[in-house]
């Protein structure tokens, strides 16, 4: 399809201009390829990831983390490397954060939340100007040994977990990613019980505090979702080719 009708297509559909983020989001890199019939997916760019997507011979890499954050750097070094690689195959990149978090359907988060049975949704944590974070009922009330195995199969981690809360989880908060430091506001809704990505030492403490359950799967591993959820959903809609490459980094 054209590249042009996808592109706004995605943009609208993630609301690529309406959310804040820390950077440009959408196509970030645009080479001369005007056509996509094939998409690889990934959570991060980086040489050997553009490496794989050439190799499948895409027309795009969509990803999680792309590569403008925050000041825009000057392109060279490691930058200059990975937009010099697609350049030269013709590979646009395409990148949706927060935006991929905070979308309803095929979300980082909304994800999460099908995938282990979270009803009742409710958003919370704001960044930037939208909320990307979701708390709901379980109505299953699994045991948290059989939550935190569905979620070590599911994802194909193995989380790190803080047992301070009930043995059987009722109400689950969901953030991908980084969220270690935002026990107390989950807590203030209710969970009893909270799955994030990555852990932190200062905040140890907290999940104690509070009589929290806490779940670190990974920052990586919680954010492998949205992308395969917004392939799957390209292809149903459009047609186009898409496929996932999984580069864990074990955070």
């Amino acid at each position: 399809m054209d590249r042009a009708e996808l592109v706004s297509y995605l943009d609208s559909y993630l609301r690529i201009g309406e959310i804040s983020d820390y950077g440009p989001q959408g196509l970030q890199v645009e080479t001369a390829n005007t056509s996509v019939q094939r998409i690889a997916l990934a959570v991060d760019v980086s040489p050997v990831i553009i490496e794989t997507a050439v190799s499948y011979q895409a027309d795009m890499l969509l990803v999680h983390h792309g590569i403008l954050w925050r000041q825009v750097e000057r392109i060279a070094g490691p930058l200059g490397e990975r937009v010099r690689q697609m350049m030269a195959h013709g590979l646009n990149l395409y990148a949706a954060h927060l935006a991929l978090d905070a979308h309803s359907e095929v979300g980082n988060n909304a994800v999460l939340a099908q995938m282990f049975g979270v009803t009742n949704l409710q958003w919370w944590y704001s960044p930037t100007n939208v909320p990307i974070a979701v708390v709901g009922d379980v109505p299953a009330q699994p045991s948290l040994d059989d939550l935190v195995n569905r979620i070590n199969s599911k994802l194909n981690t193995s989380a790190h977990v803080l047992p301070h809360g009930p043995k059987t989880v009722q109400r689950l908060a969901v953030l991908s990613g980084f969220g270690a430091d935002k026990v107390a506001e989950a807590k203030a809704l209710g969970a009893d019980t909270y799955l994030t990505g990555e852990t932190s030492h200062a905040n140890y403490w907290a999940a104690s505090d509070f009589g929290m359950n806490v779940i670190f799967a990974g920052h990586y591993a919680t954010e492998t979702v949205g992308v395969q959820a917004l392939g799957a959903h390209l292809t149903e809609k459009f047609g186009v080719a898409t496929r996932f490459f999984d580069f864990p980094t074990k955070m």
